[in-house]
């Protein structure tokens, strides 16, 4: 619910259009009621983590919603050197997407009755999920197809938002700088940055940091206590699997 919610506030943020291909709540029903909607469910999350009277997890869940909209501000509110780097975009990331998968993990260590040391590596496992997710939205950003995005291709640069490909490509192309520093606002920017992204590695290198935080996450699997029990063994199977579809996963 958290999740959804996030994406019915970010759709009016980004006045966008459609989700998933079909038209957005704020597109179809207005911003108004879709900010509603959206809080409406952030509520009925908050109910159904108090009934599980445990307050750790409470706070847990009550610093994501605090981080979502402190990642929302770091990207509405970047300077033109925050912009360029790779560490706030990273934080950035972290507060959007991977906090909320680290610290629902975590959260389910606890309720588990787990020790510290499982949940740390709990948490470290959606951290990293989270964060090799989001790098491969960021490519497919660029090489998906607006039928299969959730915002639509090409959505984030023409929203003059910088993210790790063009991050990468700057390395390679320091005259792309300045394209990004006035926001892609200048007619035929979006197309000339996408001309220095196609020359560079960039799409490459950030697959390759997906596939590098992919498995510090499947590390963290491996590092769980010794479990003989079968059940045990298909469920992290899985999680190791999973790591792997987010690193493949072209929609």
């Amino acid at each position: 619910m958290i999740h959804v919610a996030s994406l019915l506030h970010d759709d009016v943020l980004d006045d966008a259009d459609t989700r998933r291909g079909i038209g957005s709540l704020n597109a179809v029903m207005g911003n108004k009621l879709a900010v509603l909607a959206g809080d409406f469910l952030l509520s009925r999350a908050c109910v159904a983590l108090a009934s599980l009277k445990n307050t750790e997890v409470v706070s847990l869940l009550a610093t994501v919603v605090e981080h979502l909209v402190t990642g929302e501000t770091m990207q509405m509110t970047t300077t033109s050197e925050q912009r360029l780097s790779m560490e706030y975009y990273l934080q950035k990331t972290y507060y959007k997407t991977a906090s909320l998968i680290s610290n629902s993990c975590k959260a389910i260590a606890l309720l588990a009755g787990q020790t510290a040391e499982v949940s740390i590596l709990a948490f470290d496992y959606g951290k990293n999920l989270g964060l090799a997710f989001q790098l491969i939205d960021d490519v497919l950003d660029f090489t998906g197809t607006s039928s299969s995005l959730g915002k639509g291709s090409l959505s984030d640069i023409r929203h003059g938002i910088v993210t790790a490909p063009i991050l990468f490509a700057i390395e390679e192309f320091p005259e792309l700088r300045p394209i990004v520093d006035r926001g892609f606002d200048k007619p035929g920017d979006v197309d000339l940055a996408l001309d220095y992204l196609g020359r560079s590695r960039g799409i490459q290198r950030t697959r390759e940091l997906a596939q590098k935080h992919a498995n510090l996450a499947s590390s963290a699997i491996d590092s769980l206590p010794d479990n003989d029990d079968e059940d045990v063994q298909i469920s992290r199977r899985a999680l190791v699997e999973l790591t792997q579809r987010v690193i493949t996963r072209n929609k």
